[in-house]
């Protein structure tokens, strides 16, 4: 089964757009046809920053990563952050980069273009496949169409 690592910006996109590229990938997990990871940070931001920007939406933000299925990851370790340190120039973002390799996903999802997507590096580095929710549906759609 095809799975994807969202970070906090996918997520979110998903949860608050009923019809862009992230909430079409939440929902072919709801179905069962991809499988989506995430980390523990991932589900902290996506709840602090759910809470601050639209507190009512938290419970229906819990009630639809349940029904995701989502692969909830523990956060990687100090010592194997240290070790990958030079994967990105934000540190902030190591550990979900690190998360992501761990996982094993086929694809890393983000709407976080400057830290991610623009710098090549990121991708040759972590050797992940990495894209915006629109890039990783085209490549989803393209595998399921096989």
């Amino acid at each position: 089964m095809i799975n994807l690592f969202f970070d906090s910006s996918a997520v979110i996109a998903g949860i608050i757009s009923e019809t862009g590229a992230a909430r079409a990938l939440l929902l072919l997990a709801e179905d069962k046809k991809i499988s989506l990871t995430v980390s523990e940070q991932v589900i902290a931001e996506v709840e602090r920053n759910i809470a601050r920007k639209i507190p009512k939406a938290l419970p229906y933000t819990r009630e639809l990563l349940r029904y995701t299925h989502l692969i909830i990851l523990r956060d990687p370790d100090k010592a194997t952050l240290k070790k990958h340190n030079h994967w990105i120039n934000h540190p902030a973002d190591l550990p979900i980069l690190v998360a992501a390799v761990q996982a094993g996903v086929d694809y890393f999802v983000t709407l976080n273009t400057r830290h991610f997507i623009d710098d090549p590096q990121v991708s040759q580095r972590s050797g992940l496949r990495i894209g915006t929710p629109g890039d990783a549906l085209a490549w989803v759609r393209a595998r399921l169409q096989q």
